[in-house]
């Protein structure tokens, strides 16, 4: 039985389409054991400044061809001239790896310390370990990892308990230009951004702080939010001149996406606000799509489509700022 792993790269380009070019080529070119991975969507945002691509297949492959994009972004993106509205601390920002079939979480996260050790031995790019692949239980959080983002690295180098899992003792040139990685290993989640029609950041973080499971400090205590496994963040797109919530749903099952959606709604409204559209970067399993037109056709929302998919599509706007192509934005799981 072959294992197949997903890999979610989120590269610190998205506006040179040269670089997102190669960084692809060296993806869809890598080879192990004859075998190669399968490129599923390629999303490049122009304000984030961010490409994140989504790529399956034999778990080898899959790590060889990683491999081979962390060491081209590492040639070609220089983190010294980067800038984005999206947190990164290094070309190769993030890169989880995701058990799809015939492998287990714990696999996947003894594949992701073999890649981030083979990362930095080989190409000098220092790497954290983050969620399953944490060597330490703070580091299973990628805001740990990512805390004071690529601007903070020269202090982080100093600190033996906050420089990375694997790379030098000091801050160096080849880290300068480079960056940092975080490589780990997880389960699915999704990643979406709810749009607002305003275009104020505070008005969208506060939104993003009412529902995400972290919530707000009150009086120096936390107070959570209402969404279990979220992660979320209030920002403005220059491309599309709104603000969003930015959220990460990692626990698929405790927060369905049209939970997520339905809650941000009545966040948004709590505060004179209002959710014009949601957009899904990368991909979104068909299943999570296929539940959530369920959900909405239950609850008498729009059904004009007449499919569950197309139900989910026009519930929560999923084409509000481009169209919502289903082949090329859902995973076939």
């Amino acid at each position: 039985m072959k294992r197949i792993v997903e890999c979610v790269p989120n590269f610190s380009e998205g506006r040179d389409a040269e670089v997102i070019a190669s960084i692809v080529e060296a993806i869809r070119t890598a080879e192990a054991d004859g075998e190669r991975v399968q490129v599923l969507n390629v999303d490049a945002g122009e304000a984030a400044n961010r490409t994140v691509v989504t790529f399956i297949g034999e778990a080898e492959a899959v790590c060889e061809a990683a491999f081979r994009a962390v060491r081209t972004a590492g040639e070609l993106i220089d983190m010294r001239q980067q800038h984005g509205t999206h947190p990164r601390i290094g070309a190769t920002d993030v890169m989880p790896l995701v058990p799809l079939s015939g492998i287990t979480l714990e696999e996947c996260a003894s594949l992701a310390r073999t890649l981030a050790e083979r990362i930095y031995r080989e190409l000098g790019i220092p790497c954290y370990c983050y969620e399953a692949a944490a060597f330490t239980p703070e580091r299973r959080n990628l805001a740990v990892c990512r805390a004071g983002e690529y601007e903070s690295l020269p202090e982080k180098m100093e600190d033996p308990l906050r420089r990375p899992d694997f790379g030098p003792a000091h801050y160096d040139e080849r880290t300068a230009r480079t960056g940092a990685s975080v490589v780990g290993a997880r389960d699915l989640l999704i990643a979406v951004n709810f749009n607002l029609d305003t275009t104020s950041v505070p008005l969208a973080h506060e939104i993003a702080c009412d529902v995400r499971e972290k919530g707000r400090k009150i009086n120096g205590q936390w107070a959570r939010g209402t969404l279990k496994g979220c992660k979320a963040i209030g920002w403005y797109i220059e491309e599309y001149g709104i603000a969003q919530v930015s959220m990460n749903i990692t626990d698929i099952h405790a927060t369905p996406l049209h939970r997520a959606y339905d809650e941000v709604c009545r966040a948004a409204a709590a505060r004179g606000a209002k959710v014009t559209g949601t957009e899904i970067i990368g991909l979104v399993p068909r299943s999570v799509l296929e539940e959530a037109g369920r959900y909405f056709a239950v609850s008498g929302e729009r059904t004009a489509d007449g499919n569950l998919i197309g139900i989910a599509i026009s519930s929560m706007h999923l084409d509000d700022l481009r169209p919502f192509n289903i082949d090329e934005k859902t995973l076939p799981i």
